[in-house]
């Protein structure tokens, strides 16, 4: 059995797509286990190769699965926590990342700056796997109920400091509505109500708040074939990338080169004013580096993006 951890959320398993398509291609005669939240399911299976999930939230607890662990993978973590973690169920073998506090001195060296797709991709090159930061896309999911051609909006996000104002969001429906476009928006269940006001003050139907409508398999079949997606740092943005969707990325404080579309895909934009918190900013609602952006640069991006696609198309023509 190959366990690897990654216990974390859609982007972080977004990310983790091509380290563990190599891990398959590295030991395609074993069970590939992946210790990840069970919400997650969903998403795994659109990922492939992966034989089951290991229920695991967080770094509280990891069960021992059924059967011997040949290699434990830590694409959770530098340590020293998760090495731990995965040390304790007695694999034949840890690849993970250089820690001395965990024991663990074999491993590459962390990156604090290395963006997070190519920083598990090179921990497995550092152990003679073979991985391709490119092998990003996701399997399309089985045709369903969910709309398409409609442009996602996706105010939210778990870190307050990452989301664009809502105000900003609501005359982005409001213009793009105005050109043409089908706009939904999307986003969990505590962030329906500001995906309600924002529908609301755009002038949408309330058919268009799709927030904690969907489950984690709608959301992707949503993505998946939508016209546009603008969204923060977040989820959804990176399930965008996996289905090549036209997408807007607006960051802040993270920068997108550690976690933003690969640069060469002309279909995505990211938006960034630059690092810096801002004077006087006191570390709630949106940072400075994301309320900084306007809506007239989003509109030009949103423009950017379409032409692509429309390039895109008449070359497969």
């Amino acid at each position: 059995m190959i366990l690897a951890l990654r216990a974390l959320g859609v982007g972080d398993l977004a990310t983790g797509v091509p380290a563990l398509r190599a891990l398959r291609a590295a030991y395609p005669d074993r069970e590939l286990v992946l210790a990840a939240p069970a919400w997650l399911r969903p998403l795994v299976e659109l990922v492939g190769g992966v034989d089951r999930v290991l229920p695991t939230d967080g770094l509280d607890r990891l069960d021992r699965p059924v059967g011997p662990v040949e290699v434990a993978v830590n694409l959770h973590g530098r340590g020293p926590d998760s090495h731990r973690l995965l040390a304790a169920i007695g694999p034949g073998r840890l690849l993970a990342f250089a820690n001395v506090d965990a024991g663990h001195g074999d491993g590459p060296d962390w990156d604090d700056d290395e963006h997070e797709v190519t920083r598990w991709c090179r921990l497995l090159r550092g152990y003679g796997i073979a991985a391709d930061p490119t092998d990003l896309d996701l399997r399309r999911p089985e045709p369903g109920a969910m709309p398409a051609g409609v442009t996602v909006l996706h105010p939210g996000s778990k870190i307050p400091a990452k989301r664009w104002p809502a105000s900003r969001y609501t005359a982005l429906a409001r213009e793009l509505t105005v050109r043409g476009h089908r706009v939904v928006l999307t986003g969990s269940a505590s962030e329906r109500d500001v995906a309600a006001r924002v529908a609301s003050d755009a002038g949408l139907p309330a058919t268009a708040v799709l927030a904690g409508r969907t489950d984690l398999a709608q959301l992707a079949a949503l993505v998946a074939d939508a016209r546009l997606v603008v969204s923060g740092d977040t989820g959804v943005a990176h399930l965008a990338t996996g289905y090549r969707t036209a997408s807007v990325v607006l960051f802040g404080p993270v920068p997108p080169s550690r976690w933003g579309p690969p640069p060469e895909r002309r279909r995505h934009r990211v938006l960034w004013v630059g690092p810096g918190a801002g004077p006087g900013w006191d570390g709630q609602g949106s940072h400075p580096t994301v309320a900084a952006l306007g809506l007239d640069e989003v509109l030009a991006a949103v423009d950017e993006v379409e032409r692509a696609v429309r390039a895109d198309r008449a070359v497969a023509a």
